[in-house]
């Protein structure tokens, strides 16, 4: 399958492309997808000397961890409020330090591998699109106190100086975040993972999988993989192959568009280098890229709207909705992707069975989390920890079955709704 035409694919390193399987061959580690969980744990297990090797359905990084939104920031799609409520302050602390260590991961892979073309930027901004200063007070307050993390606070002339919007209150900032080219990043991972002895093979499609007393024995169209560890890192192109995994996140689509060259003009919207997002329940997020043009995402459906003019137009119109200046501006190209979302908002990640292990649904979260989940993963298969049970209390919660897309797109409607007349109450 042709990789998808983004703005990271028109911009990413030579893609050279790998053969496919049809030898049956053995390893120590087979991973099932080649996107930034999957490579990550591959790098961390080759570093510690095991054979590893990767079956990819289509290329490095062709599913959403090559055409996302490119940022890198610590936390989970659950919210810190939310897991200490659920699991206690102590178990939170250590999940959000965990997602701290995944924003590291990726910085010193960049630095230290000298990956190529991954543009690295420090900084995101979170803005309200209503006044709340008290309340972002205290959120910042919160993390210094409760979870030990540096955040500032941006009052509204803070905030507009650096988005040219009436739309936006508070914001913020974190320094400690960055953004990036997410596409290079994982092809620079996939070479430095095959100069340590692992294989990465692709258009290797996993097609069943069984176990065959302590080994496990993946089978793709022209070949079979024997290993000890499997471990799972597709996301949401994943399949029925993943057998109960599969039944515990949904595939969903989110968007993003480019828009055309704004040259001095671009000012007149964004002034900083800083990732955008704001912090409605179904946010936009965007960023500045080349220097001129805006990288724009946003929305989430249950179906996989790939017509590029319809997607454009209502993009488009979530932009011109935030900044008006720009309803004269060209999008020059827009995509689509499915990432694995749980129904719980947290990825599923840990044991399944001996020998049998869940890196998946990162849809929500950030880059951060399937770095971290991919070297959590790494140091279980190898006995230096059992981090991987922090997450336990989230792994294979049921996504609702044929019931299970209605209900999400149910309740990314009513979370509009929600958003909507919180603005208009509040702003």
């Amino acid at each position: 399958m042709s990789f998808p035409n983004t703005w990271y694919s028109k911009t990413s390193l030579p893609r050279a492309a790998r053969s496919e399987l049809n030898t049956d061959e053995t390893c120590d580690v087979c991973i099932i997808g080649a996107g930034i969980a999957g490579l990550t744990a591959a790098l961390e297990l080759t570093r510690r000397g095991k054979r590893v090797l990767i079956l990819e359905a289509n290329q490095v990084a062709w599913g959403a961890s090559g055409r996302n939104g490119g940022v890198v920031s610590p936390g989970w799609a659950e919210g810190s409020g939310s897991i200490r409520k659920k699991l206690g302050l102590e178990h939170a602390k250590a999940l959000f330090q965990i997602s701290v260590e995944g924003v590291e991961i990726v910085r010193s892979n960049i630095a230290e591998l000298a990956l190529a073309g991954c543009a690295p930027s420090a900084g995101t901004i979170r803005v309200k699109r209503y006044d709340d200063s008290e309340g972002i007070k205290n959120h910042i307050e919160t993390m210094r106190r409760d979870f030990g993390y540096a955040l500032n606070f941006l009052d509204t002339p803070q905030v507009r100086e650096r988005a040219h919007t009436l739309r936006y209150f508070q914001g913020v900032e974190d320094p400690n975040a960055l953004h990036f080219h997410p596409l290079n990043y994982c092809l620079g991972l996939a070479l430095a993972i095959e100069a340590a002895g692992g294989r990465i093979f692709e258009q290797s499609k996993m097609l069943a999988w069984r176990s065959d007393g302590a080994d496990k024995i993946v089978q793709t169209a022209n070949g079979t993989v024997c290993c000890r560890d499997l471990v799972f890192c597709a996301g949401g192109y994943g399949g029925p192959e993943l057998q109960k995994l599969s039944r515990a996140y949904l595939p969903i689509a989110t968007y993003v568009v480019l828009t055309e060259h704004l040259g001095d003009s671009i000012k007149n919207v964004l002034d900083s280098g800083a990732a955008f997002s704001d912090d409605r329940r179904a946010s936009d997020y965007y960023r500045v890229v080349e220097g001129d043009r805006l990288l724009w995402g946003g929305r989430i459906t249950t179906r996989n709207e790939q017509n590029e003019k319809a997607l454009a137009a209502m993009l488009k119109a979530d932009m011109v909705s935030v900044y008006p200046q720009l309803a004269p501006v060209k999008i020059e190209l827009a995509w689509s992707g499915l990432m694995g979302y749980s129904t719980n908002k947290m990825p599923n990640l840990g044991l399944l069975e001996p020998g049998v292990w869940a890196c998946t649904s990162f849809g929500g979260h950030g880059l951060n989390t399937g770095s971290i989940g991919g070297k959590v993963i790494a140091e279980a298969i190898c006995g230096e920890s059992a981090r991987y049970q922090l997450f336990k209390p989230y792994l294979l919660d049921w996504n609702g079955g044929p019931f299970g897309r209605i209900a999400a797109n149910a309740i990314y409607q009513s979370l509009k709704v929600m958003d909507f007349v919180q603005e208009r109450i509040r702003g």
